[in-house]
């Protein structure tokens, strides 16, 4: 499985950016995906899951309310959709599928069996 994660940027806090990772390689809704931050000088964290179908999702309590997780299983693709953005959002942000098919979603880093490269997003005050 190739991912690529893309919408990272600079935006203003209480701005929105929408992130994508664009899967290839295996059937895409057998699987589930998700997505985690590295802000500076910090561990790889937790952002949000989605399951293989849609059905399920799971938020950080941290972004609860403000991002959004959904996936389009014709351009094959995991969307996070990130609105109300604080500067504690500042990392990089990186996808990963969890290839256990029709598996429960975990929020667990090392369920994961694929990694996207990570995007920047930087938010200002």
């Amino acid at each position: 499985v190739q991912l690529q994660a893309s919408g990272g940027g600079l935006a203003q806090a209480g701005g929105s950016l929408r992130l994508s990772c664009a899967a290839s390689g295996r059937t895409f809704n057998t699987y589930n995906m998700g997505w985690f931050r590295q802000a500076p000088g910090k561990e790889r964290r937790f952002v949000a899951a989605i399951s293989w179908n849609g059905g399920t999702t799971h938020y950080a309590d941290s972004v609860k309310g403000r991002f959004t997780i959904f996936r389009d299983s014709a351009r094959q693709t995991v969307y996070l959709q990130m609105n109300g953005l604080k500067p504690e959002d500042t990392a990089v942000y990186s996808c990963a599928a969890d290839l256990s098919a029709f598996g429960l979603v975990t929020m667990t880093e090392g369920e994961y069996d694929y990694w996207g490269q990570g995007t920047l997003v930087t938010v200002s005050s």
